[in-house]
Order: C-alpha cells, then structure tokens, then sequence
C-alpha cells in the first residue's frame, strides 16, 4: 500500500517547467520530496488522515526561484538599516538615513539610485555632512561599488583608503569612493556574528516573500558562513544556500579542503568569486572604447595577469569559477582566462553579469560549455534615457544583455538578482518586457533562467529546478499566471513559498 502524502497541493495549475512544460492540477510531497505530479483525482489517493492538503483555488504552482548570485546581507541591510532605494533625490536620501540614526556607532544606508534623481549626481560629503557631523555616516550605491562618506567617515578611514579610489575635487576628497576604497569601507561596517544573524534572517524572510528557495550568496571576508551552518544547526535556516566564496578566500578554502559541491544538504560550497572590472554605474567597468559621459574606458579590480593565477589556483584545487565581468573587454580577458582550465564545461564555470558579450564571446561561451550568470534586472537601466544611454550612448546601449542570443548559441542561462531587488518576478518581467527585441524572452525561457538554468550554475539540477517526482519539494505559489498576464508580471503577488515541503512564506499569515 503506497504510503500518504504529507502535503498536497491541489487545484492549481502546477507548471513542471520541464520542456516541454507540462501542467497538472496537484502535486504530492513526502518527507521534503515530491512523490507524485497529476491530476486531483489520482493525488487524492495519497490523501490521509494526517495529510496536509493545500486548495490553490486555481493559483499557479512553479518550482521554487534560485538565485544565482545575491548579497545576503545586503538584502538583510536594506529591511534592518537605511533602504535608500527609494530616495528621490540626493535631499530625499539624507532626510531617509537622518532618520534612521538609532544611536548605533554608524550611521548605514543601502541601495542609492542616482540615475533616477533629477540631479542624476552622487551623494557626497557634503550631502553626508548634512546627516551628521559628530558620527560616521556611509551611503552605499546599489551595486556596492560605489559609496558615499561624510567627513567622519573619511577622517577615520582614511589609512585603509586608497588614494586612486577617492575621488577629489581641487585636491579634496569629495566623499565619493569607488572599487577598492569602497571595498575597504564595507570591510571598516562589516557587522559581528550576532548582528549577521540577524541581518541573514531578515534576507530570508525577503526571499521568502519574493518566491526565493535557493540562493547562491556571494561572500566575502563575513560571518555568513559559521552564521548559515548555526542557523541549519538550530533548525532556523529555512533556505537551500550555495556559499561562493571570493578569491581572497581562497588559500583558506584550499587549506580546510573545501571543494565546490561539499557541504550539507542547506549550506554548500560552491564557486571562488573573482572579479576583473569594475561596474557601469560607477565607470568602472572595462570597456574596448570610451564612456559616452565621462573620461576613460573602466579600470581593472583585478589585473588580466592576476586573474589567470586565481583561476588557474581555483580550478587546480576544484573550484568551480564565478567571474564577474562586465565590460567587453573584461569578459574577453574573463573567456581567455577560463579557456585555459582544465575542463571547463565540466567545471561549470560562470561568468557573472556579462552585459556587453559580443557574438564571439557568445559563441566562445558555448564552445566552452561556460554558464551565463545574469541579472535581468539590469534592465530596468537600459532603457531610454536611462543610466546606460547616459554611459553608453544610443547604440551601445542596445547591445547589452542579449539574453536570446545566449539560449540560441546553447550557453546555459542563470538568471539572479543581485540584490538590485530580490524579486525574480521583478527580473522576469524586465525581459519579457524589454527596452530591445535583442533582450526579450518568452515567459517560459525567463522562469526556466531563474529556477532550471540557476539550478544547472549550482550543479542542483538533479534535485532543484522543475517539479517532478524525486525531487526537492521547493515550491512557489502566485496568484496570478505570468503567462496569462504578461505586461505586469512584476506586480502579480506570491501566496505561498514552500522549501524541503514545509510553508516557509503563505500571504496574510
């Protein structure tokens, strides 16, 4: 006699997202597996007395989102510190972190927009001054390549600074810090165990919310890794987490022997995160010609002949390798790097964000079997008038993040956030929406990219990404079909999050 279900979920319309896509009405789970996809009819001879059954009331069951590249803390940052994601002008942005002064020692806001303001301007110093003049007060664009101190802050880090990273006017710094300095002012706020817990915890309430299973979560020099396995420990961790460790990390992971892939079944090592250019926000990505507004063509974090000794170090010790890499000419020196691994399709190595590939590193791509780690996100930049137009100019910046070209080519596709925001439904609706035919996905291709296509980058295929018997019962439930409803994808809500078959997230509870 076959054994009852723990949960079912019935009167849906469950999505496999298998190809071809395959819809049922139920779905059964098992001890965190799913035993059965069907009809409601045969799902309810799994029905018993103790079974949890779930009625979707027509509502749309996917697989469970992955996102394959977020700051875990960052997102905790924004729901437990100063959210400036929403400031509207540089004046706006200060009035936000002035009230968010709670007498702690820092004064911390995340996530700035300048190309959304009016006065399209960085926060500087003086804006920062305005806040206080008496603690530390530090602004963090959103792609965290960028901050903004007052003089507090930069009297009291100013050793750790370095000088071609601060940015100056008349010979005084204006407050403004980029790559490396902005590198050494997130290591000056990097919170302790306890305040990691907390800000992890909240992230996963967000992911919870959002539809997020899985997350890939980039780390650096962080509490994050002991706090994962604490909170696993505890039984708190309620999210499958793929820890990518950056290059730094390296001769430590080496030394414990760590290998992509070990780990629990929640906390898994995963890739060594390296970069080689900077971002397009901050015009610092690396480009082949000239920024449109601005002097120069990007900067290298990480020197051509430094990164092909961290990835040659990474793939010896076996490390699957995630390079960030932004500009043309960064993910042409990123391609000719991984191309000299060992095995690189067997590696899976990544290149992450990849937003001005051309053909040839499309195509080189997929000769090398390398994944495409993207952010559909972007987007919501590259649209006229936008940041990109103002960096890029017209015409470049309708080259950039060609997602149809890479499936095409048969690169495997991740689509991830990175915290700019935790929302896939946000992602997947900038590209089945976008500012250019060359950018545009079908529902379905984007929602693989996010569930199947960021399972394939962890190596989680085999257990994440569709809904089929065997595998993790990791779930989302919306209240709304994006198929049905695709020019507002980004506002159709979530109803439920489920992970390892238990209701992490259900709306109004």
């Amino acid at each position: 006699m076959t054994a009852a279900a723990d949960l079912v979920l019935t009167n849906g319309e469950v999505h496999t997202l298998t190809d071809p896509d395959e819809t049922y009405e139920a779905v059964a789970v098992r001890d965190g597996r799913i035993v059965r996809v069907d009809s409601d009819y045969e799902i309810d001879f799994l029905n018993g007395v103790e079974t949890r059954e779930i009625d979707l009331d027509g509502r749309v069951l996917l697989p469970g989102f992955v996102d394959a590249h977020v700051h875990m803390e960052t997102v905790g940052r924004h729901r437990l510190r100063a959210d400036l994601r929403d400031a509207t002008s540089p004046e706006d942005a200060v009035d936000i972190l002035r009230d968010s002064d709670t007498g702690d020692d820092w004064i911390l806001g995340f996530g700035f927009d300048e190309s959304t303001w009016e006065a399209s301007r960085y926060l500087t110093r003086d804006d920062l001054d305005r806040v206080s003049t008496e603690k530390p007060v530090v602004a963090f664009r959103e792609d965290l390549h960028t901050a903004a101190l007052n003089g507090v802050a930069l009297d009291r880090l100013r050793d750790p600074l370095p000088d071609g990273d601060v940015q100056t006017e008349g010979g005084d710094p204006t407050g403004v810090v980029v790559e490396d300095a902005a590198e050494a002012v997130r290591e000056a706020v990097e919170p302790g165990p306890a305040e990691t817990a907390d800000l992890l915890l909240a992230a996963q309430r967000d992911a919870h919310e959002t539809g997020v299973t899985s997350v890939h979560d980039m780390v650096r020099r962080s509490h994050a890794p002991r706090v994962y396995r604490d909170l696993e420990a505890a039984g708190d961790l309620r999210l499958r987490v793929r820890l990518n460790y950056w290059s730094d990390h390296l001769d430590a992971a080496r030394e414990l022997g760590l290998r992509t892939n070990h780990g629990s079944e929640f906390v898994q090592t995963g890739a060594i995160k390296t970069f080689t250019d900077g971002s397009l926000g901050g015009r610092t990505a690396k480009l082949s010609a000239e920024y449109a507004d601005g002097d120069g063509s990007g900067q290298w974090v990480v020197p051509p002949a430094e990164l092909r000794e961290v990835v040659r170090l990474a793939d010896d010790a076996g490390f699957q390798l995630a390079v960030h890499a932004i500009g043309d000419e960064a993910i042409e020196e990123t391609i000719d790097a991984l191309a000299d691994t060992d095995d690189p399709a067997g590696a899976r190595h990544r290149i992450e964000h990849l937003e001005l590939a051309t053909d040839d590193h499309i195509e080189r791509m997929a000769d090398l079997g390398l994944v495409a780690s993207m952010q559909p996100n972007f987007l919501k930049w590259s649209r006229e008038g936008g940041l990109y137009d103002s960096r890029l100019g017209p015409e470049r910046r309708s080259e950039n993040n060609r997602f149809p070209a890479y499936l095409a080519a048969g690169v495997p596709l991740a689509f991830s956030s990175d915290s700019m925001p935790i929302d896939p439904l946000f992602g997947v609706h900038q590209t089945v929406n976008p500012p250019e035919d060359t950018q545009e996905l079908s529902v379905t291709e984007a929602l693989r990219a996010y569930t199947s296509g960021a399972a394939y980058a962890g190596f989680d295929e085999h257990r994440l990404g569709t809904v089929e018997a065997g595998k993790e019962a990791d779930f989302v439930v919306l209240e709304a079909s994006p198929w049905e409803h695709p020019d507002s994808i980004a506002d159709i809500d979530v109803a439920y999050t489920i992970v390892d078959g238990e209701v992490v997230y259900e709306a109004g509870a």
